[in-house]
């Protein structure tokens, strides 16, 4: 069976990701998220793809290792 490769978080995802993250990380993204007026999956979402790459706004144009 493969796995069905998306390229943004669910709310789920995202749900079990921010929780599984101790409770001072949680923080910033739920303060991001409120700034930028997006859920927290996105902000996530963001906060992923940026550590791989500098340059990316999301999953959709991350390229690993560009901009470092």
């Amino acid at each position: 069976m493969q796995a069905k490769l998306q390229e943004q978080f669910s709310a789920t995802d995202a749900e079990v990701i921010w929780g599984s993250l101790p409770e001072p990380i949680q923080a910033a993204p739920i303060a991001r998220a409120a700034e930028i007026e997006d859920p927290i999956s996105a902000a996530i979402e963001m906060a992923i793809a940026s550590f791989l790459d500098t340059e990316a706004l999301g999953f959709v144009d991350c390229k690993p290792g560009r901009g470092q």
